[in-house]
């Protein structure tokens, strides 16, 4: 871990030697809580402020929801996966942010700002992926719940535990309960105690449990299995799924009947079936016009 921080710090060191040489006494700049990359159609966000365990903080939250939205229309995004430096994925709330010194506008402010993070995951045009490779508890639980897909390494556990320093878990709740049983969330909940990654698998939290050193390999799979598919038809049915789930039955087969329909009228609807039929790869626009 010390040699890949060492190599993660010496372009950072150069930066900073440069930006001291440009003027002297000026601060360096400080490293970006998140940083967003991306190739191949699969944008990469890394939480990055390991010192303080990818705490979720105001700061954060604004930033990992400026690295969502942005360019989020294009064709060339298809997927997003959201990763994180060090070996915490994210230990929740940064709970400085949350002392009595604050105001109640301030606490107001930093949870509504998580919880329209946390909504607006479910709502993006493209499937999110959480890579775990770390401890995630409390918000960062909640995340990693919120997230469409979840690739955990083996090492990775996950934990409610805010009910140990008397602050309930209660919007991580949200989360914990439309991704577990009940009673499992509960027991999370109730004790703080932690799920190992297989335990998280066994109940539905995450997707896939492998070793640390395939997590890479198996995420990456994953997003590039997606990026073969048409992004419109994805958005489509990535927004009806999340529509659909919280309905009774017979209004959920009205909801997805219709938008099977929707569908066949879109061009890559329409592209799909053509080239299946003609026994080629299809072509996708990845557009939401309809086929004329």
């Amino acid at each position: 871990m010390a040699a890949r921080l060492c190599r993660l710090r010496r372009p950072l060191t150069a930066a900073f030697s440069s930006a001291a040489a440009a003027g002297a006494g000026q601060a360096p700049p400080a490293e970006p809580l998140t940083e967003r990359r991306q190739a191949g159609g699969v944008r990469t966000i890394v939480l990055n402020n390991p010192r303080r365990r990818n705490a979720l903080s105001l700061p954060m939250l604004q930033s990992l929801r400026r690295d969502l939205l942005h360019d989020v229309k294009s064709r060339e995004l298809r997927v997003i996966v959201i990763a994180a430096e060090g070996p915490v994925f994210c230990s929740g709330h940064d709970l400085k942010e949350l002392s009595s010194e604050d105001d109640v506008k301030h606490h107001s402010q930093v949870f509504e700002l998580c919880a329209e993070v946390m909504t607006l995951i479910q709502k993006l045009p493209v499937p999110v992926i959480a890579k775990v490779n770390g401890l995630a508890t409390a918000a960062g639980c909640q995340l990693v719940a919120s997230c469409d897909i979840a690739v955990a390494s083996e090492k990775s556990q996950f934990a409610t535990p805010g009910v140990n320093i008397g602050l309930f878990c209660s919007t991580p709740a949200v989360a914990l309960g439309r991704s577990l049983p009940r009673k499992v969330a509960l027991e999370m909940l109730f004790t703080g105690e932690p799920l190992s990654a297989h335990e998280a698998l066994m109940h539905g939290l995450v997707s896939k449990v492998v070793p640390e050193d395939k997590l890479e390999e198996e995420t990456m799979k994953i997003s590039q299995k997606i990026c073969e598919s048409s992004k419109s038809v994805l958005a489509l049915g990535k927004a009806t799924f999340y529509r659909q789930i919280t309905q009774d039955l017979d209004t959920a087969y009205k909801i997805t009947t219709k938008v099977m329909v929707d569908n066949l009228t879109l061009r890559d609807g329409q592209e799909g079936i053509e080239a299946f039929v003609q026994k080629r790869k299809p072509v996708w626009s990845h557009s939401q016009e309809e086929k004329k």
